[in-house]
């Protein structure tokens, strides 16, 4: 997918971070946006870096309720007719030992970073294929989806699996014949605001894993320290969308881990 001018792109989790710089790398490009966030004022700071001159709507939404990611594509395809870049794109973490997870870090992570993708796939994938055009979905995943990180546990486990989902998406397209191309997103630690992801939280979720803080201060470092931006990340996205590059991996330390990973599976045999 070469030509983004007026072109439509989603975009969930806008409203900070990744999402934010996604943004904005799509409306250099000239693409008409509908960007989404259950953080209305985090939307409006977004907008506000949009040229005036870029179409732009936004949508509160929140997207572990299959009717809020509904009613946005509702939205979309009634105010622009098509969807071509989907960034199924907003996340949340959760830190500390697996084994004092609460069951809430469990439902709160699993249905925003695993179901919100679901979600996206279920509402705008159907109508974007009936349409017959050209179009990409892209999946955030992390780093954390393709290797394993101490203190990870609850949110590697949503990321790979939503790995394993765009894998499977990019073969149900395959199978159906349909133009659409599948990209999964895997950056490593960026200078995001989802370390304080916490502010949305539930708070019929709040039960947190009490063993958290210093799992936090060693995620807080690492991002203060990290030398690739959310900037940097759109960047890079928006080059994987046009080579139609399926794994995007921002941080080249990931695909040494990845590496390191695949020995020992595969072993010496």
């Amino acid at each position: 997918m070469k030509q983004l001018e007026e072109r439509i792109a989603v975009i969930t989790g806008a409203g900070s971070g990744i999402g934010r710089e996604l943004a904005v790398a799509c409306a250099e490009r000239g693409m008409k946006l509908v960007l989404a966030d259950v953080d209305v004022d985090g939307l409006w700071a977004t907008k506000d870096l949009i040229p005036s001159t870029v179409s732009v709507r936004t949508r509160q939404c929140d997207v572990s309720s299959l009717e809020a990611v509904q009613d946005l594509a509702n939205f979309a395809f009634g105010e622009l007719g098509n969807v071509h870049l989907l960034f199924n794109n907003a996340g949340v973490a959760a830190l500390g030992p697996v084994w004092s997870a609460t069951p809430e870090d469990w439902k709160w992570v699993l249905s925003v970073n695993l179901l919100g993708v679901a979600y996206g796939i279920q509402s705008f994938v159907p109508r974007m294929i009936a349409a017959g055009q050209d179009g990409h979905i892209v999946n955030t995943s992390s780093g954390a989806g393709l290797t394993a990180v101490a203190g990870s546990g609850v949110y590697c486990a949503s990321k790979h699996a939503v790995v394993a989902l765009s894998e499977c998406l990019l073969k149900d397209l395959e199978n159906a014949g349909s133009k659409l191309k599948v990209n999964v997103l895997c950056p490593s630690l960026v200078k995001t605001a989802i370390v304080d992801s916490d502010r949305h939280r539930p708070t019929h979720l709040a039960s947190a894993n009490p063993n958290s803080a210093a799992f936090d201060r060693r995620v807080r470092a690492g991002m203060e320290a990290s030398n690739v931006s959310a900037a940097d990340v759109a960047r890079i996205t928006m080059q994987a969308i046009c080579d139609d590059d399926f794994y995007i991996l921002p941080h080249p330390a990931v695909r040494l881990r990845v590496e390191e990973r695949l020995r020992d599976i595969i072993g010496d045999h």
